[in-house]
């Protein structure tokens, strides 16, 4: 039987959809950045700012075979740090960022990640975004780490009208089981990055968009962030 939009005539409905197709498309769910630990996770999510993952993954290795914990990155200077992660824009703050981190966390934490939200939003360059992928992805804490993948689609699965990530984040968590959170961010970004991206859909190319939205006809326009 052809789908109608009418079958998904609520956020609720396309939710549990979207949640049902997604992991059967994507059963695993490795996260996208490479990383040995907590530590280096931190510092790969926080380069990943406005640069993409492949990106952070192709410098973060040369980085981390100076100094992939806290004692050893306070050793380098925010010079040396930057000649590593330079490619990944937002230089020097990136670089400065990461050696003071390191030094809150030598001086605060014990040279551990700590495993607070308020903690981590607390260190220089560590915002909720990327304080919410390392709680999910290090520690196993629910959380719905929203980036402008995830803010895109939700709006054109129409599970979201938030005109940015904040409220984005809080109309998904209602919408999702809790137990789903930290595996559906990563399958809602990955099917981002293959399927329903930028400029490859509008709302009624990728087979979601069109599962959901058969009748639809005009492209979605999305709320910046």
């Amino acid at each position: 039987m052809a789908l109608t939009s009418s079958v998904f005539s609520t956020p609720i409905l396309r939710a549990a959809y979207v949640d049902r197709r997604l992991a059967a498309l994507y059963p695993e769910t490795p996260i996208p950045l490479d990383h040995s630990s907590p530590y280096t996770l931190l510092i790969a999510v926080l380069l990943s700012a406005q640069c993409t993952d492949k990106r952070v993954n192709l410098q973060t290795p040369g980085l981390f075979a100076k100094a992939d914990n806290p004692r050893d990155m306070v050793k380098l200077s925010v010079a040396e740090i930057d000649t590593h992660v330079r490619p990944c824009g937002l230089a020097p703050r990136k670089a400065q960022a990461i050696r003071r981190l390191s030094e809150l966390l030598l001086e605060n934490h014990g040279g551990e990640v700590p495993h607070t939200f308020a903690e981590l939003e607390a260190l220089p360059g560590v915002g909720h975004k990327t304080a919410s992928v390392v709680m999910s992805q290090a520690f196993g804490v629910p959380a719905f780490p929203v980036d402008t993948h995830i803010h895109r689609l939700a709006q054109r699965w129409k599970l979201s009208s938030g005109k940015n990530v904040e409220q984005t984040e809080r109309d998904l968590k209602k919408l999702f089981p809790e137990g789903h959170w930290n595996a559906l961010h990563l399958r809602i970004i990955y099917y981002g990055r293959e399927h329903c991206t930028a400029r490859g859909c509008d709302g009624t190319v990728c087979m979601i968009c069109r599962e959901l939205f058969p009748e639809r006809r005009r492209a979605v326009r999305v709320k910046k962030t």
